[in-house]
């Protein structure tokens, strides 16, 4: 009698044990993989043939990849050494690098500018920004003073705008492409200005505070930080809706780089190309860079359905497909080697 009340309790309504089914029993019927030499064999095969042609497809399509890479932090020496002392910081530096082109570069041109040498992927550096900030919400300097410290407020209390280390540390050095036509005449290249951020950045974690219409007002009574030349509001006189937070050279600075030495889009070229012949950079040279041991670099280069020119992922896929289509084999000659014959019977 008593083991019955106890079966009944067991699988009454207020019991805890799982439905008395197949599948919450676990007597479902189940597959069990059998490894066999066959399917070993044409699994590795398969797997190295796919990576030996995304390897190869890889390598051909950065090897189109036209790319030109110049270090003007060598080649301005003068600006360099005067932007030592921080004390010369007000104090204008331009510089001009010349460089040819040997083949017109076809296809849309983009135009980078690259540090070395520069931890941005810190973690006191990475956590100093505040995000509600720059989506444009209004925040007290308590708020802020946890996550962007030291750069939070003056001396005299006027707040930052916007804070932290990483909004402090924009590279602002001024980049212009001037082309030297064969009729002595210096032609100033037209780059793209905006439209050259992720749509995600521009439309979603960065806004301007309110009235967006006129931001010398909404950014009244804060100064723009210690390191920048220009407040937020006018950081494009060319384009008054490329400003604030939104501007499209601040929201690339705000996407922090993974690897000490890296590079960020600048600018698009206006026309599809660039024609062979003698070209310069005209820099306006602004950003100090040899007190942590950098350099600065300006790149000109066109991209592929793989992005730039980066044969890294290329030569893995290669070597990864190489190495497995060996091993396949290496195991196909043991497998053929070492397998019992079959036995064959005869019937009289």
């Amino acid at each position: 009698m008593g083991r019955k009340k106890k079966e009944d309790k067991e699988s009454g309504p207020n019991s805890k044990c799982p439905d008395n089914t197949a599948f919450k029993q676990q007597r479902t019927p189940a597959w069990k993989l059998t490894l066999t030499p066959e399917s070993v064999l044409t699994s590795f095969f398969i797997i190295g043939l796919f990576c030996l042609a995304v390897g190869i497809s890889w390598i051909v399509a950065t090897t189109n990849v036209k790319q030109i890479w110049i270090t003007y932090s060598d080649q301005c020496s003068n600006c360099t050494r005067l932007r030592e002392n921080s004390s010369n910081s007000e104090q204008p530096c331009s510089c001009s690098v010349e460089f040819s082109v040997k083949e017109k570069i076809q296809g849309e041109v983009y135009l980078y500018y690259g540090l070395s040498n520069f931890f941005q992927n810190h973690r006191r550096y990475l956590k100093s920004r505040y995000d509600t900030e720059l989506l444009g919400r209004n925040v007290t300097i308590t708020e802020k003073d946890s996550f962007c410290t030291p750069f939070t407020t003056y001396k005299n209390g006027t707040p930052m705008a916007p804070c932290g280390a990483i909004a402090n540390s924009m590279f602002n050095d001024t980049i212009k492409l001037i082309y030297h036509s064969d009729s002595n005449r210096n032609v100033e290249v037209p780059l793209v200005r905006t439209g050259n951020t992720w749509w995600s950045d521009k439309n979603v974690k960065f806004g301007n505070p309110k009235p967006k219409d006129d931001l010398v007002k909404a950014f009244a009574g804060s100064a723009r930080p210690p390191y920048w030349q220009k407040p937020p509001y006018a950081l494009d006189t060319l384009d008054p809706n490329n400003n604030g937070y939104i501007n499209d050279d601040f929201v690339n600075w705000m996407r922090v780089a993974a690897l000490p030495s890296f590079r960020k889009l600048y600018r698009r070229l206006f026309n599809e190309g660039l024609p062979a012949g003698n070209y310069s950079f005209h820099i306006d040279y602004n950003y100090p860079v040899s007190k942590f041991g950098g350099k600065k670099h300006v790149i000109l280069s066109t991209l592929s359905w793989c992005g730039g020119k980066n044969m890294f992922l290329g030569i893995a896929y290669t070597v990864t497909g190489a190495a497995t289509i060996l091993m396949a084999f290496i195991m196909l000659a043991v497998h053929l080697k070492k397998r019992k014959p079959k036995k064959h019977s005869f019937v009289r």
